[in-house]
C-alpha cells in the first residue's frame, strides 16, 4: 500500500470514529474503485460503525462512503447534487466525450474526487458532484471545447439507470477474466495479463490481479482507463468444449 493510500484508509478510518462518537452521518468524498477496494478490504475491526455507498445509481463507479452511527433510526441523503448538461444550440453542438466534460470541469480548479460519474448520452450528460460545489458549476460551466452548454440541477435520478451498452457474443476456450475480457478489448492475452496483474481490473468493485480469476453470470468487469463490461453468461456449449457466451460492453 503507498503512502497515499495509508493516508486514505486512516481518513475513513476516521470518519467512522467521528460517526461513533459523535452520533452523526460521516462522509468521505467520492472514491475511485481502488479506493472502495481499500475501503471494501481494510479489516472490520478498525470501523467503530457500519458504513454504505451510493454514487447516485445502482451501478455507479465513483461512489460516496457514509459512516453510520448504531444509533441512526432517521433518513439520510448523501451530500452531492446532480447537474444535467445540454448545448446551447444542438445543431452546431461539437461529438463531445467523457474526457471532453472532465477537462473541461477540472479547469475550472475542481477536483476530481469532488466529482462522480458522468454519464455521456446523444441528449444530454449528467454529472456527479459535491454540494458543496454544484452553483459552481452552474455558474462557471459555459463552455466544453468550442460548444456553448447550458447546465441546470435535477431533483433526483433514477437508481435503476441502465447504462448504454453493445451486446457481443462470442466463443472462449474457459469462463475467466482474460478470455472474457479479450471478447470486449482488442488487445493480445499477454497485454490483457499485464493490465490484471497491474492492479487495473476490478470484478464488482474488488480488485482482480489473478488472469485465471472465474467469472459469474452478472458479474461486472471494470479495467481503469478502458471501460466497463459485465459478464451475461453462457448460451451454449460446443462439441469442442468451447463456450458460446455473451457480454455487454458499457460505452
Amino acid at each position: 500500500m503507498t503512502k497515499e493510500e495509508m493516508m486514505l484508509q486512516k481518513r475513513l478510518v476516521e470518519l467512522s470514529r467521528i460517526a461513533y462518537q459523535r452520533g452523526i452521518v460521516t462522509f468521505s468524498d467520492f472514491l475511485n474503485l481502488n479506493e472502495l477496494n481499500i475501503l471494501h478490504t481494510t479489516p472490520k475491526d478498525q470501523f467503530l460503525c457500519r458504513y454504505e455507498t451510493f454514487g447516485g445509481y445502482n451501478l455507479a463507479e465513483r461512489q460516496i462512503a457514509a459512516f453510520l452511527p448504531d444509533a441512526l433510526y432517521y433518513e439520510y441523503e448523501y451530500p452531492f447534487q446532480q447537474i444535467e448538461i445540454t448545448p446551447m444550440n444542438r445543431k452546431f453542438a461539437e461529438e463531445l466525450t467523457h474526457r471532453d466534460y472532465l477537462g473541461a470541469i477540472m479547469n475550472l480548479g475542481i477536483e476530481r474526487c469532488k466529482l462522480g460519474d458522468i454519464l455521456t448520452t446523444k441528449e444530454r450528460t449528467i454529472l456527479f458532484v459535491k454540494d458543496e460545489l454544484s452553483d459552481y458549476i452552474l455558474e462557471h460551466l459555459a463552455r466544453i471545447r468550442h460548444t456553448s452548454v447550458h447546465t441546470s440541477f435535477i431533483p433526483s435520478f433514477e437508481q435503476n439507470y441502465e447504462l448504454e451498452y453493445e451486446e457481443i457474443k462470442g466463443s472462449v476456450a474457459s469462463i475467466r477474466l482474460d478470455t472474457i475480457l479479450s471478447l470486449a478489448y482488442p488487445l493480445s492475452r499477454s497485454k490483457l495479463t499485464a493490465y490484471i496483474e497491474a492492479g487495473r481490473v476490478f470484478v464488482n468493485g474488488k480488485l482482480i490481479t489473478s488472469n485465471g480469476y472465474r467469472l459469474k453470470e452478472g458479474d461486472m468487469i471494470s479495467v481503469r482507463k478502458m471501460g466497463r463490461i459485465s459478464y451475461s453468461g453462457i448460451l451454449s456449449e460446443t462439441k469442442k468444449g468451447r463456450y458460446m457466451v455473451t457480454i455487454r460492453k458499457y460505452i
